[in-house]
């Protein structure tokens, strides 16, 4: 039986773990009483009683909380944007690379991605990796996501009743292009600079459509290289050239924790859409992957596909 202690289970991105995680019978999750929920010493000890740890938590509480971990053997999967380009550890997307799979399978501290960075990682990795973009291509690419990933005040504002009329249209944020995701973009991707990135905002609770814009790239190349990259992969699947379909809703793999690309163009323009659910492969269901990796079962397990 693995302990599993879940940092931040209030969260948005906690209650989705604990939900995935709650049915497994290989699997007994430490839990702590509300009254307790934030005090040091009682983390600490939950943190060091367990085999593996999640944390649902702000930067600087999730850099609070490895703090408090002196047992050696603790395995920590981190769902804040602390430590996802810290060398140390290891990056928690394991399609990349048999490299970054083995990194996840062999390590004690794994940065999980974050959501926007996901959908850009796994179409750019790629066709960087395959020298199909060059590591100097100016990126652009935007991508629409439901509120969930705000966390509990934004779908708080968004559920209101009396809320902003103008919730009901999409709004574009990130204005002054330097949102938190673009550092480990720009790291983990191998790119000289990072990408214009434009994240917006849509009046729908959860699901993420990300695109990157490809001018002067042919889209039956692009196409070829993601379909090799990603052959035989579960959880990240590439659609037939042209997409499964003529449109492309963001909302579509709500709920689960897979991801599909999709490759749109023609021989001088392209573009390629990560669909997948930002509290899914986005968030939860991605660190449950990881933590499935570092237990040495089915990676599938306990998540929706």
């Amino acid at each position: 039986m693995t302990n599993v202690f879940i940092d931040g289970s209030a969260g948005t991105t906690g209650l989705r773990i604990h939900e995935r995680l709650s049915g497994r019978e290989d699997l007994h999750l430490v839990t702590l009483p509300d009254a307790v929920r934030k005090d040091p010493a009682a983390r600490k000890e939950a943190i060091n009683s367990a085999d593996i740890v999640f944390l649902c938590l702000p930067d600087a509480a999730a850099i609070e909380a490895v703090s408090l971990c002196d047992n050696p053997h603790v395995r920590i999967i981190d769902t804040s944007t602390a430590h996802r380009t810290n060398d140390a550890w290891a990056y928690g997307f394991p399609e990349l690379s048999d490299a970054h799979r083995a990194a996840i399978r062999n390590s004690h501290r794994i940065a999980n991605p974050g959501c926007h960075a996901s959908g850009f990682i796994a179409s750019a990795y790629p066709l960087v990796a395959g020298g199909i973009v060059p590591a100097d291509f100016p990126l652009t690419a935007y991508s629409l996501t439901g509120y969930s990933g705000g966390g509990k005040s934004l779908i708080a504002e968004y559920e209101d009743e009396n809320r902003d009329p103008r919730h009901e249209s999409h709004r574009i944020y990130g204005l002054p292009l330097a949102h938190k995701h673009l550092p480990e973009m720009k790291k983990i991707c191998g790119l000289a600079e990072p990408p214009v990135f434009s994240p917006i905002l849509g009046d729908f609770y959860e699901g993420m459509a990300t695109t990157i814009l490809l001018p002067g790239f042919a889209a039956d190349r692009v196409w070829n290289c993601l379909s090799e990259h990603y052959a035989g992969q579960r959880l990240v699947t590439v659609a037939p050239l042209g997409g499964d379909e003529s449109v492309i809703y963001a909302s579509t793999l709500a709920g689960k924790d897979s991801m599909r690309i999709i490759v749109c163009g023609h021989e001088k323009q392209t573009t390629v859409t990560a669909l997948f659910d930002n509290l899914g492969k986005g968030a939860s269901g991605a660190a449950i992957q990881n933590m499935n990796i570092l237990l040495g079962v089915d990676e599938a397990t306990g998540l929706n596909v």
